[in-house]
């Protein structure tokens, strides 16, 4: 079963608003196994939004839409629905009775006329109640399609899917069940892993497919399946899933749908009744943000020093200066400096440094942009490595910060 999205608004098109409805409707479709077959994006245009439609009743199932229904003269969706299915508009009194509540209890206005015509509904439609504003959505069944409009309002936009449209595509339509199970990966890039399971992935059951979804520093795999029977697919995938832990077990430290890298270090770091501290430099203090995010961050960690500046790292953590002069700031030598002596400033048992070149320009070091260190400190060593990012500084931080965790993690499993 299939479904396509269509998002109605110049806004959406000139990047004024990001369409984060599409990405809710098609997470909620997915787990009731509806496949979006496309997401189209159009003006506040008739003939754009009529073609649009054409083109979706031949393809899909469902065509869920939104965005157009307000009040003003822009909002011209429910206009356009009426010609695509040479339908009219009437007074729904259910409708018109939740907006004069709405007006009643939220403003000092009297409603006027404009308000009104919220409740002007498609003859043919079925109205789906909102309870979250003023514009209902509508479901209309046309031949073998049918058509959900909804307001493209975020919140009124989710109530509405998940209280009145999945429900009625659930009642109304036999569907497949679809699964995804997507391990997240560490420390290894996009073609090495493939390389690692490329015989696993060949000898996939013909139900199963894998995608390789990169980001900074991680690479997300998502195990996807489609049958009429949800045993056997849970059964086939469970299978493949041990199999692929058996080859990279070791660089998997999670499923998506689960915490984040840095809460899953909190969370070890908790377990093991251990403490850590941070000493930052290009990085700005983004590990520590990152670890304090979240409640309870006290236990674990003790604080940081953002040592900027080349007289802070001297300073406040005691690198000598000797060291900085003959390997220079951006050296494996000083991370590891960092690491100890942050460690052993705020008396923890773990430890993270950061010294790099981030850019635009080279500052206290002769190192190209993008050459970055980072240190660990664990109860029984000390160590640092060097990465190689680039020239954009906002990778640069973001892969370092990443790395950063990522080392510690494993040190403080191996702990």
């Amino acid at each position: 079963m299939f479904a396509e999205i269509i998002t109605i608004g110049d806004e959406l098109l000139i990047g004024q608003v990001v369409d984060t409805n599409s990405a809710f409707i098609g997470k909620e479709l997915n787990k009731i196994g509806v496949s979006v077959y496309q997401i189209t994006s159009v003006q506040d245009n008739k003939q754009h939004i009529l073609s649009a439609l054409k083109e979706a009743a031949k393809r899909v199932d469902v065509v869920l839409i939104t965005g157009g229904l307000g009040p003003t003269k822009d909002d011209i969706t429910k206009h356009t629905l009426c010609e695509y299915f040479n339908d009219t508009l009437v007074q729904n009194d259910e409708v018109l009775l939740h907006v004069k509540e709405l007006f009643k209890r939220y403003s000092d206005n009297p409603i006027s006329d404009i308000n009104k015509q919220q409740a002007l509904v498609l003859s043919k439609a079925t109205v789906l109640h909102n309870i979250k504003g003023t514009a209902p959505g509508m479901w209309i069944k046309d031949t073998n399609t049918v058509f959900v409009s909804m307001p493209g309002v975020p919140f009124e936009m989710r109530y509405l899917i998940t209280e009145e449209v999945v429900p009625r595509i659930i009642r109304e339509f036999n569907r497949p069940h679809i699964i995804h199970k997507t391990f997240v990966t560490y420390g290894i890039g996009e073609s090495a892993l493939a390389e690692l399971i490329g015989q696993w992935e060949d000898k996939l059951p013909g139900n199963l497919n894998l995608a390789y979804l990169p980001s900074l520093g991680s690479v997300r795999l998502r195990l996807s399946g489609k049958s009429e029977h949800k045993e056997e697919l849970e059964d086939v995938i469970k299978v493949e899933s041990a199999k692929l832990l058996q080859i990279i077990g070791d660089l998997i430290y999670g499923e998506e749908g689960e915490d984040n890298l840095e809460v899953v270090v909190a969370r070890l770091l908790t377990e093991k009744s251990k403490t850590l501290a941070t000493a930052e430099s290009f990085t700005g203090g983004k590990i520590a943000e990152m670890l304090t995010s979240k409640p309870g961050a006290s236990q674990y960690f003790k604080g940081s020093v953002v040592s900027y500046a080349t007289e802070v790292k001297i300073n406040v953590l005691n690198v000598p200066e000797k060291i900085i002069k003959e390997y220079s700031v951006v050296s494996e030598q000083v991370a590891m400096a960092m690491a100890k002596n942050v460690q052993k400033l705020l008396k923890t048992d773990f430890a993270i440094s950061t010294t790099g070149n981030a850019g635009p320009t080279k500052g206290d070091s002769d190192a190209d942009v993008g050459t970055v260190f980072i240190g660990i400190a664990t109860p029984t060593k000390i160590f640092a490595i060097k990465e190689q990012l680039g020239g954009q500084r906002e990778r640069i931080v973001n892969r370092s910060v990443n790395r950063a965790l990522e080392l510690l993690y494993k040190e403080i499993l191996e702990s």
